[in-house]
């Protein structure tokens, strides 16, 4: 099969990019820096519209090595989404602390490792793209040289991502060994006729260990809180739904492509898994009194959600963990914007201090409200239609883990509604107005119109989800 190097037009043009914003830093004179963001911005929103116009393509590059289908595009137009959005409501905040140039390219490095991880057929590609984005997210959370706790997470997170990048490849060292490939479609046809063995299961539980810690699925999640916390607010966002949405979609290619009937032996442990991550992530969440902890919690109770997409392991599992994933992506950036600008206004992530926020600023209030209640899962809102959808899936087999998922859902609704209490209910210690930039107001004003107009007309994302989803399986 000839090579076709136009399959990896999407990944070329953002390397591309994101060399060049850094080359025009070094070129530019420092104080003219600050139209860095808006050329990352454009230069993104270009790579997403070649990204559209290829829907409908499916390819296999290097026999099966690099897959180009729907699925793949599904999730690669997810992570430029996140990318534009991020950039777009984290302009002041990023030249105020500087920068620029480095900023904007490891944030489009990151994307193109989690564009490298959707695409990968094999364990090799695979690793390049998860450690492409892991390095690039690194340097972000330590990007505020000068703030002990954005140092002390940027050590934290190098030690624990190097320590579980380091259990996911013994774990793929082993499936090499017992099958003599790399390919996952060749992987999935020598397992297919092989018995299982305690090698193939110790492999099988070092993947789940390492793409566990990258999901923050519990026992995997100790690393979050405190990262979460220490990162610039921005790269808190970008962390959250894009290195969350990247490790699925590798998660979904490797276990149900490559493992697919070991995989149908494991599903009451991932089960196990999705509901202790529901229930921890929920009750730690209510006690919090820091913002950006408190969402920290509450992403490690979304990634359980999104795992009982995994247990069924069905065209329609996949298709509400890609449904999911997308909505979180809008909820997560509302929140985290509304977060990152108030800390740059007031210098606090402290619950209390967001007191009277719906007199100081009625937009971030709404915004902030909104992708709570989304997260929460409360109708007519996006995230009501993503919940149905997962657990729709798994009422024939796992109801205990449905009402699982309902009674924790139920329980986010507090620690969400008492941020709510506090913005409306409370007067303000400061009553001076917050003025939102325009980027700032565009980034909030789209996370809460998607919120609300895919919660009440799901249909058309949803058709797009269902192709996506079906192009899973036609290699």
């Amino acid at each position: 099969m000839p090579f076709d190097p136009s399959a990896l037009t999407l990944e070329m043009l953002t390397a591309v990019l994101g060399l060049g914003v850094l080359i025009l830093g070094l070129i530019v004179p420092k104080g003219s820096r600050h139209g860095l963001g808006w050329l990352s911005l454009l230069g993104l929103l270009g790579i997403t519209g070649v990204a559209v116009s290829m829907w409908g393509d499916s390819r296999e590059l290097l026999n099966g090595m690099y897959l180009v289908d729907n699925y793949a595009l599904f999730w690669k137009i997810t992570f430029l989404l996140s990318a534009m959005l991020v950039i777009l409501g984290c302009m002041r905040y990023v030249d105020e602390m500087g920068g620029q140039a480095e900023y904007y390219s490891t944030v489009i490095f990151a994307t193109l490792g989690m564009m490298i991880m959707a695409s990968a057929g094999d364990f090799i590609t695979l690793y390049l793209g998860l450690e492409l984005m892991t390095i690039a997210f690194i340097i972000l959370v330590c990007f505020r040289k000068t703030d002990v706790k954005s140092v002390e997470a940027g050590i934290k997170y190098i030690l624990l991502a190097g320590m579980s990048s380091a259990v996911l490849l013994y774990g793929l060292s082993l499936l090499y060994g017992l099958t003599g490939s790399v390919i996952m479609l060749e992987v999935s046809r020598v397992i297919a006729m092989q018995p299982v063995t305690p090698a193939l299961i110790l492999a099988v539980v070092m993947l789940v260990a390492g793409l566990g810690f990258k999901i923050s699925a519990v026992p995997f999640h100790m690393w979050s809180p405190d990262v979460y916390e220490g990162a610039p607010t921005p790269v808190t966002s970008f962390l959250a739904m894009g290195s969350k949405a990247a490790s699925f979609a590798i998660l979904l290619r490797l276990f149900v492509a490559a493992l697919p009937g070991v995989w149908e032996n494991w599903t009451m442990v991932v089960a196990i898994l999705a509901a202790i991550t529901m229930i921890v992530g929920n009750l730690v969440a209510i006690p919090q009194t820091n913002v950006k902890r408190l969402l920290a919690y509450s992403s490690i109770a979304q990634a359980g959600y999104i795992m009982v997409g995994l247990v069924t392991a069905s065209e329609a599992g996949i298709k509400g963990v890609m449904f999911y994933a997308f909505l979180y992506v809008f909820a997560t950036v509302g929140a985290f914007t509304v977060a990152a600008y108030f800390y740059n206004v007031t210098g606090s992530d402290e619950l209390k201090d967001y007191a009277g926020l719906s007199q100081r600023s009625p937009l971030m209030a709404a915004v902030m409200l909104v992708a709570m209640l989304s997260m929460a899962g409360i109708p007519p809102l996006a995230g009501f239609v993503g919940k149905f959808y997962l657990f729709k899936t798994i009422i024939d087999g796992y109801l205990w883990l449905a009402f699982i998922g309902l009674i924790m859902s139920m329980v986010s609704v507090y620690y969400y509604l008492r941020v709510a209490l506090v913005m409306y209910r409370d007067e303000p210690v400061d009553p001076t107005p917050i003025k939102l930039p325009s980027p700032v107001a565009v980034t909030l004003i789209v996370a809460m119109v998607v919120t609300l107009v895919v919660g009440v007309y799901p249909g058309p994302l949803s058709e797009v989800v269902n192709n996506a989803a079906h192009s899973f399986f036609l290699h």
